[in-house]
């Protein structure tokens, strides 16, 4: 039987797209280009997006690029970079405008060492207006056409200001952009307790949800010092295992079921989900941990009180079909 063919928009058939990963923010999007080749290398590209220009990074050149056009459907990329079970955003980003040079990448360098200076002088003008707020990071466009300051605040801030004090200070377009912990963690992330990189800024391309079950299931301290990253929440490593964790899980008898081993009859008093261990109590005292596949479960005998229950609901049904008939 002939495999139904990939359905693409009307607009990807006639246009082609390059996939870039751009900004301070590693933002990911499609861009309108007109290459009839792409560098098989690692190449840094110039776009254009509603903000200015950007210097990007092109992603996936090596092997879904056919004849300029980029072969993968939004739906796959979306499972890859999302994994499925999360909100993932791919827009259209806007348009390429030329591979970078040179020259684009020593302005890039450039305007990324005046930020630490602009963000210094936003503080400054933070402080003089009494706003509660933190500035975070700035992003300087490419071209000088817009400065990007990241803040945050517990609540809406009236910043109109000091959007005037920056704007006559640096003569250019300015944006205030509110952001979340994770998103400081990704912008200015250092060296984690594993001796990497923060994994937001090194490589994660979608920070989903974390929480306390993952930890408790892995048996992690549950000290929040140890377990909490760079942003003050849960380590997004947690998360990498939970899959595996929760599925291991599943096959593991729980506490005070009465199992049959070799040995005889027990009860289950802990567990071990990656050795997939049972720790079995038996009548005298004695422990042992049993591998799962060599425990069998027995099926508990009913109590007094849910045998009544089992009984009246059985007559119950009885008295109702009699009614019926």
């Amino acid at each position: 039987m002939a495999e139904t063919p990939v359905q693409r928009s009307k607009q990807t058939k006639n246009k082609k797209y390059m996939l870039v990963r751009y900004g301070r923010m590693s933002l990911l999007g499609f861009f309108e280009h007109s290459e009839s080749r792409i560098p098989k290398v690692n190449t840094r590209v110039v776009v254009k997006t509603d903000k200015g220009l950007e210097l990007g990074r092109m992603v996936g050149q090596l092997t879904s690029y056919r004849g300029g056009q980029f072969r993968l459907t939004e739906d796959q990329i979306k499972q890859y970079f999302g994994g499925g079970d999360a909100e993932f955003s791919l827009e259209k980003g806007g348009k390429f405008v030329r591979f970078a040079t040179a020259a684009d990448v020593s302005e890039d360098e450039h305007l990324k060492r005046i930020a630490g200076a602009e963000v210094e002088c936003c503080k400054r003008f933070v402080k003089e207006l009494n706003l509660q707020m933190k500035i975070v990071d700035a992003e300087h466009i490419l071209g000088g056409e817009r400065i990007v300051f990241y803040f945050m605040a517990d609540g809406r801030v009236d910043f109109r200001e000091l959007v005037k004090k920056l704007a006559h200070e640096y003569q250019t377009r300015i944006e205030m952009r509110q952001i979340g912990s994770r998103d400081e963690a990704r912008l200015l992330g250092d060296v984690e307790s594993c001796g990497q990189e923060c994994c937001c800024k090194r490589f994660l391309k979608l920070l989903k949800p974390v929480n306390m079950r993952m930890a408790k299931m892995q048996k992690a301290t549950l000290d929040p010092s140890k377990i909490s990253g760079f942003c003050g929440r849960l380590k997004c490593c947690l998360r990498y295992e939970d899959k595996t964790y929760t599925e291991l899980k599943k096959r593991l008898p729980k506490k005070n079921t009465r199992v049959k081993t070799d040995r005889g009859e027990g009860k289950v008093v802990d567990t071990q989900i990656l050795t997939q261990l049972v720790v079995v109590s038996y009548e005298g005292g004695e422990r042992a941990a049993i591998p799962v596949d060599e425990v069998q479960i027995v099926a508990a005998p009913q109590s007094p009180k849910k045998k009544r229950a089992n009984n009246t609901n059985g007559s119950t049904r009885n008295a109702e079909e009699q009614k019926r008939r």
